[in-house]
Formats: structure tokens, C-alpha cells, sequence
């Protein structure tokens, strides 16, 4: 027969860009964040992302060649990226075996256990990031202190995070304004000069990847917009109803992880919804998760809950959101 019909699993329409091109893409809208990093953290900023971005690749080149036995796919750049994301997500002065044990998670767990890239349920990342929270709280939350630390690796100048110290002090009873001004200006919070993980600290830098993904069409508004709307409309009303026991959405916006999160987590084409619509309904998910976990939860930090909560619920939003089908007849 001359007309032959081949059957295959979707998608059956494709872009232009390949999937090295876009985590190329992506690895080059980091890159300015991590510049940030390594002018406030110095050397541990390059060896922390090194040790993540290495590990990542030979787990999941070791994964391939003996456990699925299929052909290899660090062609595609996605291990890099899933290196430098776990990375972004760790402080500077954590132990590099630390590292290597959350790429194992991140690859071996949370990526190459569902079938490798395009099946995995969670953000890789951030399922090894959250492991590490868990188990090895004391490394994980001994953040390096911004310009003191440069000279050092492990045995870095350590000190908290602003969302750390008004977590602190409102459980003690302390009113926001009276701490407030113990923490850096909004301008410091913005360009980076505060600790925190590698990657989070800059929301300039952040801003500036975001702009570039946007231009090469890597993401969509979306989810990040709507992510940072949900927050200011929240965190705003919060704020409003008692300023003093609760920080303004400005303060919100810039500190803590929120920006890497949304621009760089959340927007994860596998794990993230189908279509616009779905976008906005999981992004709003997560700009609530993120406050209620921020400002009653235990963590001072809920970016990272948020996104692997709502990562589990995309299967159910892209059912609710699944458009109908050509010539279908609606009854009742």
C-alpha cells in the first residue's frame, strides 16, 4: 500500500524550538542571577552550582545506561537545568555531599523513577530541595551573610533571612515596624544584598531572565504575573487589616524565593497546566499556598510547598479546563 496511516500518541503539532534550544534558553536567563550570587557569595555560589549541575548529569547518564536502558538524553540540556534550579535553591555554605544527595533525589526520584523529561508529576528541583529542608533542616537554613562570606566555602559568616527574622519576630509578640528596620532597604532586598538561597537573593537579576524568556517565548505571562498578583491582592489585604503583624506585598515580592519560584519553577512546562486558562487557576493556587504558609504557617518560606502542591493538582486542572471537542453536541 502506498497510503500508509501512522498512529502516535500526541502532541501531533510542533514548534520550531527544540527542547535544547529552550533549556538553553533557559540556562541563559539564569545566568544573570547567578552572576548576582557569585559577587555576594563568592566561590561557594560557583562550586554549589558546579557540584548540582555535574551530579544531576552523571545520575542521570548512570540512570539511563544500566537502569532504563534507553537512549541517552543529556543532549537536551534538561540535567543542567535541573542542576542549576537545585542549585538556586540551596544556601552557598552547604556541604557539597548535601548537594550530590539532593541531585540524586531531584534526578533519580523525582525525574528518571516517572520516565525522565515530559513524565515526571513534580518539579524535579524542588522535590530535591524540599528533601533536604526535611531531613538536614540546620545546613539548610544557615544562610551565608551577603560580601562576608565571599572568601569562604563552608565556614562562612551565617545569619537570617528577612523573612526568617520577621517570622521570628512576630511569633515572639514583636510588632512589624519595630524589626523592620533591622532588615535591609527595599533597594538592598531588590538588587540581592541579603542571605539567602544561591538563587533567590536577586530580584533584579530574576526580573531581567524573566524579560528574556518572554522576548524568546520560552514562557507565558501567565502564571508568574498572575502568581505575583495573587500575592500583593493577599498579602495586601493582610497587611491592611493589621500592619503590624503582618509585612507589606512589596516586602513579599522581593525577598524569599517567590521570583525564582514563579519565573523559574512554576512555569515547567510538564508540570505546570496546558493552557492559559488553567495557567491562572494553578498560579492563583500558588500565590495563596505561598501566603498562608508564609504568614501562618511554620516555615518562613512556602514558595516551594505551593508549587509541588499545585504540581500534583495540574492533572486535575487539565481535566477541568480541557477544551471540547470539534462537533460535540452538548446534552441536558
Amino acid at each position: 500500500m502506498e497510503n500508509q496511516f501512522i498512529v502516535s500518541p500526541s502532541p501531533h503539532v510542533h514548534g520550531s524550538q527544540s527542547t535544547q534550544r529552550l533549556m538553553l534558553d533557559v540556562i541563559i536567563a539564569m545566568i544573570p542571577a547567578w552572576a548576582v550570587s557569585i559577587f555576594f557569595f563568592g566561590w561557594g555560589a560557583v562550586v554549589t552550582t558546579l557540584v548540582a549541575v555535574v551530579s544531576c548529569i552523571a545520575f542521570e547518564l548512570l540512570i539511563q545506561k544500566y537502569l532504563i536502558k534507553g537512549p541517552s538524553t543529556l543532549y537536551n540540556l534538561s540535567a543542567v537545568v535541573t542542576g542549576m534550579l537545585l542549585a538556586f535553591n540551596l544556601p552557598t555554605n552547604i556541604s557539597p555531599l548535601l548537594v550530590v544527595l539532593g541531585s540524586l533525589v531531584a534526578v533519580g526520584v523525582a525525574k528518571m523513577s516517572f520516565g525522565g523529561l515530559g513524565s515526571n508529576l513534580f518539579n524535579p528541583a524542588l522535590v530535591g530541595r524540599v528533601f533536604l529542608l526535611i531531613s538536614f533542616p540546620v545546613q539548610m537554613t544557615s544562610w551565608p551573610a551577603p560580601i562576608a562570606s565571599r572568601a569562604s566555602l563552608v565556614d562562612a559568616v551565617t545569619g537570617a533571612t528577612p523573612l526568617g527574622i520577621v517570622k521570628e519576630a512576630v511569633k515572639a509578640g514583636k510588632p512589624v515596624s519595630e524589626v523592620i528596620s533591622s532588615i535591609p532597604s527595599y533597594m538592598d532586598l531588590f538588587i540581592g544584598n541579603m542571605g539567602g538561597s544561591l538563587g533567590e537573593v536577586s530580584a533584579a537579576a530574576l526580573l531581567l531572565g524573566f524579560a528574556y524568556l518572554l522576548i524568546r517565548k520560552v514562557i507565558t505571562w501567565h502564571i508568574p504575573i498572575t502568581i505575583f498578583a495573587t500575592i500583593v491582592v493577599f498579602s495586601g489585604a493582610l497587611w491592611l487589616a493589621n500592619p503590624e503583624k503582618f509585612v507589606d506585598p512589596i516586602f513579599h515580592l522581593i525577598t524569599g524565593g517567590v521570583m525564582l519560584g514563579a519565573i523559574f519553577m512554576a512555569t515547567d512546562y510538564v508540570t505546570s497546566p496546558m493552557n492559559p486558562r488553567g495557567m491562572v487557576y494553578y498560579a492563583i493556587g500558588i500565590g495563596l499556598i505561598t501566603i498562608l504558609i508564609r504568614d501562618f504557617g511554620a516555615y518562613p518560606e512556602g514558595i516551594s510547598f505551593a508549587i509541588l502542591l499545585m504540581n500534583a493538582a495540574t492533572p486535575l486542572i487539565n481535566k477541568y479546563v480541557k477544551p471540547k471537542s470539534f462537533g460535540e453536541v452538548r446534552h441536558g
